[in-house]
């Protein structure tokens, strides 16, 4: 087993400094079809597959894992920058970060291209089909962390183009960086030795209940041969809470009930800032947990991935009730 001190956040003390999320920044073409995208599937005739979904309300929004958990990074008061790429079609994604006080320094503009974009159904059982166009991701390179090394506290990997998700990973192990490795969907593009050599060596592991089965039989790893290389595992399982593996003790986090649920996309992004900006004070991964629950539960109160409307206070009184204890303070 490899010292994994280097790439443990919760050893360093905390200082004002930045995050850099690494991943796509996306439009969003967001469905909602009333009923279940199963009852559409005829599981004995998959050959002849052949479907169509009536949807009632299509919605173009700002995403891409990057962006969606940058901006809520800057919803917590952290100072954050994004790393991907824009198409021709991306000048008015950038202004919106810019004025979000988002650091754009390393987004690159990919004028032969347009900016990448997911079409997402979800149907009334929360179920979710996803199409993606990489566009201008397709050519994006990584960002050039040892000029900005000094500056990072963590670097966030999220699902983007593979080349420079490994990229990033191996100039973050080269520069001593802690980082977290969310492979998301693209866990089966890569092969079982890259996963590996990207587990290896990370601060944190974290995906959703569905990709854990996959990474697991990817890397053909049980979660202790995971946890002899990274330092610890976060598998989130929507309504029903988190649960945080350690080398010492399993942690489960109930969910944050939503007073409304409209769309659940991007409410994994809000988790993966709110636990990492909790981590990175020095809380514990129980309260770091929390915060990221609580945050999570008002995106999926809104259509889009990024929430407009915000106050912080709001989210503490929302995770006392839930809770029964107030959360640390953030300040």
């Amino acid at each position: 087993m490899q010292d994994l001190g280097i790439y443990n956040l919760t050893m360093y003390p905390y200082r004002m400094s930045t995050f850099l999320v690494s991943g796509s920044i996306a439009y969003d073409m967001l469905l909602s079809y009333d009923g279940s995208f199963a009852e559409g599937i005829d599981t004995d005739n998959l050959e002849n597959l052949s479907v169509a979904y009536v949807t009632r309300h299509l919605a173009k929004h700002y995403g891409g894992t990057a962006a969606n958990i940058a901006w809520n990074f800057k919803l917590l008061k952290q100072d954050v920058m994004v790393a991907g790429s824009v198409g021709k079609d991306g000048d008015e994604y950038i202004d919106r970060l810019k004025g979000k006080d988002i650091n754009v320094s390393c987004i690159n503009q990919m004028h032969e291209h347009v900016t990448p974009t997911a079409i997402i159904g979800t149907d009334s059982n929360e179920r979710q089909i996803t199409f993606f166009h990489p566009g201008a991701d397709l050519e994006t390179e990584p960002p050039a962390l040892e000029a900005i090394k000094d500056q990072l506290s963590y670097v966030l990997v999220s699902p983007h183009s593979t080349t420079s998700m490994m990229q990033t990973v191996t100039l973050c192990q080269e520069h001593k960086i802690p980082y977290v490795f969310d492979p998301g969907q693209q866990i089966l593009q890569f092969s079982r030795d890259d996963l590996r050599r990207m587990v290896e060596g990370s601060n944190s592991v974290i995906v959703n209940s569905y990709e854990w089965a996959i990474l697991c039989d990817s890397l053909e790893w049980t979660q202790s041969d995971i946890l002899e290389h990274a330092g610890f595992i976060v598998v989130t399982h929507g309504e029903h809470g988190v649960g945080i593996q350690t080398h010492d003790e399993s942690i489960v986090v109930e969910a944050v009930p939503a007073k409304k649920l409209v769309n659940p996309t991007g409410a994994g992004d809000a988790f993966r800032a709110g636990f990492v900006t909790g981590l990175s004070r020095g809380w514990d991964m129980k309260n770091a947990g929390r915060l990221g629950a609580a945050i999570s539960s008002f995106v999926v109160e809104c259509e889009g991935t990024q929430l407009e409307e915000f106050l912080i206070d709001d989210l503490y009184e929302r995770a006392e009730k839930a809770y029964g204890q107030k959360l640390p303070e953030l300040s």
